[in-house]
């Protein structure tokens, strides 16, 4: 399964959003949670894991969601696993730089 990256320019600095192929287009819901990965946000170029890793390593903010995105984004020590929210069938993490 590929992974979707989306890296734009902001003021802030480099925001880069991480999705699953798979999860592209779904809502996810928790009690008031409500997330959807939508094709604007989210839609970009299919890539491997080592992409995905330096896209993290660049972005100053990085949303990140999917099981398999996720993972890897706790694996490459972008972000500790306490801060993952479970939404639903799925799992979201933020990253941010100061």
């Amino acid at each position: 399964m590929s992974m979707i990256v989306n890296e734009r320019e902001t003021e802030e600095g480099l925001l880069v959003a991480v999705c699953d192929s798979d999860v592209l287009g779904e809502t996810f819901e928790a009690g008031d949670i409500s997330l959807t990965v939508t094709e604007e946000f989210y839609g970009g170029d299919e890539v491997d894991e080592d992409a995905v890793v330096e896209s993290l390593a660049r972005a100053t903010v990085a949303n990140i969601v999917g099981a398999r995105s996720v993972a890897l984004a706790i694996e490459a020590g972008f972000v500790d696993e306490a801060t993952v929210l479970e939404v639903g069938a799925t799992r979201h993490a933020q990253l941010l730089r100061m």
